[in-house]
């Protein structure tokens, strides 16, 4: 998941061809529909005040919005956007999976 987001936002990414775009999108798409759940379960067995449900029950609603959106334009540039927003969500999640699915309470 990370490596794929890796290719939308690393310093030297270049830019997807419009077919490779496509594929990233509906990859990066598809972590989240199974990361959401999997994040959210986990966050969701840790007591109501704690902060990392919290942070990661915020993630999870601004992941959901992202899924909901689409670009505003077809340009490629707008979609290399929309996809790097989505990277953004994925490495959000898989941090957050991190924190409330492997961390020792």
């Amino acid at each position: 998941m990370r490596a794929t987001s890796r290719l939308l936002l690393a310093q030297d990414a270049e830019p997807p061809s419009p077919q490779d775009l496509e594929t990233l999108t509906l990859r990066l798409r598809g972590y989240m529909m199974l990361a959401i759940p999997v994040v959210e379960s986990a966050a969701l067995t840790w007591p109501e005040g704690d902060v990392p449900r919290a942070c990661a029950l915020a993630c999870i609603g601004e992941a959901r919005m992202r899924l909901r959106l689409e670009p505003r334009n077809s340009t490629l540039t707008a979609g290399i956007r929309y996809a790097q927003r989505l990277a953004r969500s994925v490495n959000a999640l898989c941090d957050h999976y991190r924190t409330v699915g492997g961390e020792q309470r």
